[in-house]
């Protein structure tokens, strides 16, 4: 009867250790599977994807991400929904021309001056605008317009634009995976503004009004 019970004691205990054990592994598996999902959401992913550190971007969905820049007492702001290629042909068909662009994914991208700037001759005033384009095969049009809250283009209004101009793409020789906005300083009163996405690019400068 001793011997029965010293048995059945020894495989409870090893009953309650090897579910601790696989208590801690799930959890620890659980875990990683949580962080993954998560890194995936953050812009690190997004820049990793951009600079060959991730080899296959998996993920569906667009990350959100922040690009800011300065020059003088100018700061400038994007906040902007950044799609992945992903073997898809992005210029012509995910993006078709001639057709209002967010310029991004979801919502509208927004852009967000702290001070008045000049854009190709044109007085843009402080604020937040939305950005949308009209891709052509030669040439876009950038949009700034006054309703930065919105969802794609479904609300869309032309007579709340401030600001529209003509801009060229430019080819790029590396592709960029996933659309990145760029913010970098030209001189002293001075930005150049750029989006590039696979492999085309666009670009127009912001002057501090003087």
């Amino acid at each position: 009867m001793k011997n029965n019970k010293q048995t059945i004691t020894l495989l409870f205990t090893a009953l309650v250790i090897l579910s601790s054990l696989i208590t801690s592994c799930n959890s620890k598996e659980n875990t990683k599977q949580e962080s993954k999902v998560k890194y995936k959401h953050d812009e690190p992913y997004a820049q990793k994807v951009n600079d060959g550190s991730i080899a296959n971007d998996d993920y569906i969905g667009s990350i959100q991400r922040t690009s800011v820049g300065k020059v003088d007492s100018l700061r400038v702001r994007i906040n902007y929904g950044s799609p992945g290629v992903r073997k898809r042909t992005i210029w012509g068909k995910l993006v078709p021309y001639d057709s209002l662009w967010v310029t991004g994914a979801n919502t509208a991208t927004s852009i967000e001056f702290s001070e008045a700037v000049h854009i190709e001759g044109r007085k843009i005033p402080a604020g937040k605008y939305a950005l949308f384009t009209i891709p052509g095969r030669k040439e876009w049009t950038i949009i700034f317009n006054k309703d930065f809250q919105q969802h794609l283009t479904d609300d869309y209004d032309q007579k709340k634009d401030v600001t529209r101009f003509l801009v060229k793409p430019d080819s790029l020789v590396k592709p960029v995976l996933r659309l990145t906005y760029t913010i970098e300083k030209v001189n002293a009163s001075t930005v150049e503004i750029s989006m590039a996405w696979e492999k085309l690019k666009i670009s127009f400068s912001a002057e501090v009004e003087k």
